[in-house]
């Protein structure tokens, strides 16, 4: 028995709606291939002048001046504003405190420091030297402030009284 093998009259015209649809896909992936680097390029602000720095950061206790080892300094640019730009990296002292990087570009720079048993650091620089060094001196944490303890420097006169 011979079957009637007719093609229905819809089939061609769904193949070529696949096929334009897979085009438009290939050419979106395309687009988005050549435009967005160049869309990150343009977006990168980088300083105007082109120069770049070489920081020199020494990490040292507070208390006595001892070096603090394996401690993370992290640098992140800071654009206009005082906002904290995208990008920025980490660096570990050596058991001398010390730790420096190249290439750094001029303007402004925010540095964090961290290390267990000491107090956060952060502060901003304007990088503006070919060389800079940097001393950081880290502290030990505070006590916690408690409303229940005596303090001798604050008066009776301002605490709040309670309503009965």
């Amino acid at each position: 028995m011979v079957r009637n093998c007719s093609i229905p009259p819809e089939l061609p015209k769904m193949i070529l709606i696949m096929i334009l649809m897979k085009m438009q896909r290939l050419l979106g992936a395309f687009l988005c291939m050549l435009f967005v680097p160049a869309l990150l390029m343009a977006g990168d602000k980088k300083n105007e002048s082109g120069q770049v720095s070489s920081l020199k950061f020494a990490v040292l206790k507070d208390d006595n001046g001892k070096p603090v080892r394996n401690a993370a300094v992290i640098l992140h640019p800071v654009g206009g504003g005082g906002r904290q730009s995208k990008g920025g990296f980490e660096l570990k002292t050596n058991a001398e405190g010390k730790t420096e990087s190249d290439g750094i570009p001029y303007g402004n720079l925010r540095v964090q420091v961290i290390a267990p048993g000491f107090q956060t650091f952060g502060q901003d620089y304007t990088i503006n030297q070919p060389e800079q060094a940097v001393v950081i001196r880290l502290k030990r944490p505070q006590g916690q402030y408690s409303i229940y303890e005596h303090h001798p420097d604050s008066s009776t006169e301002s605490k709040p009284k309670d309503k009965q």
